[in-house]
């Protein structure tokens, strides 16, 4: 765990030196793009479904929210960048009556950061775009609030501002940007902690149920993982191409 921790901070730094991603600095501006280079990062994310308990999801669900200035608004149309879902609700096709252990349990959801994503395609402004390094981001000030994004996503994974989320956050994270009234958001895969060499908050809090690192890295601990356990991603007859998977 130790030397797989060493190897993550090592290409975070080198990624945040402009090695397979955008620049810092250009996190929210940058219109950058592409898939992931089979040379370069990939950045992905495994969640071990036999690890996740309520408390695990509800703490990523804090971290993110918290850190992200994430309002709850608690409707219809409340703001959600990851969030607790039924197992047979994130996967209709691949559940059945007698997968008992999952069946019946909730799970983690979140942007599965495509590596051929939709949204990315429709948007008239390119507020939405993919980095190199797989990470499908938003710029928030580009963001016209036509809501293409989210009716091409198959996921649910974005969710619009109808109202200012700022008069629903009682205190705010002055490191990240708050949004306005008429903006998607969503889960970038804590973009402005990988620059710095951190992993996403959810992973840190997570007690090893979620785990991230580089899919092109045959040697990093997602890979292994996934070579070692059975794993499934939402709904892959669409041809997106989610860089999260579940191990199940």
């Amino acid at each position: 765990m130790k030397n797989s921790r060493r190897t993550f901070l090592k290409i975070a730094g080198l990624a945040a030196l402009g090695w397979g991603v955008r620049p810092a600095g250009n996190l929210f501006a940058s219109s950058g793009g592409g898939h992931g280079s089979a040379s370069g990062v990939h950045w992905g994310m495994v969640i071990d479904t036999h690890k996740l308990t309520d408390a695990i999801i509800e703490k990523c669900v804090e971290i993110c929210h918290s850190i992200h200035n994430v309002p709850t608004i608690d409707s219809k149309q409340d703001i959600k960048w990851v969030w607790k879902a039924p197992f047979h609700s994130l996967f209709p096709t691949q559940d059945h009556k007698f997968l008992k252990d999952l069946s019946h349990h909730e799970t983690l959801s979140l942007c599965n950061h495509c590596e051929n994503p939709p949204c990315v395609r429709v948007c008239p402004t390119k507020a939405t775009f993919q980095r190199e390094d797989g990470i499908v981001m938003m710029d928030f000030h580009r963001c016209i609030g036509c809501r293409y994004c989210m009716a091409a996503c198959p996921y649910g994974s974005r969710s619009f501002n109808y109202h200012d989320p700022r008069k629903f956050l009682k205190e705010t994270t002055p490191e990240f940007p708050t949004r306005a009234m008429g903006v998607v958001e969503k889960c970038e895969f804590c973009a402005e902690r990988l620059a710095e060499g951190k992993l996403p908050a959810c992973v840190e809090v997570s007690e090893g149920a979620l785990l991230f690192g580089d899919l092109n890295d045959s040697h990093s601990e997602v890979r292994k993982l996934l070579g070692e356990r059975y794993s499934i991603r939402r709904n892959p007859g669409l041809g997106t191409e989610p860089s999260v998977y579940y191990l199940i």
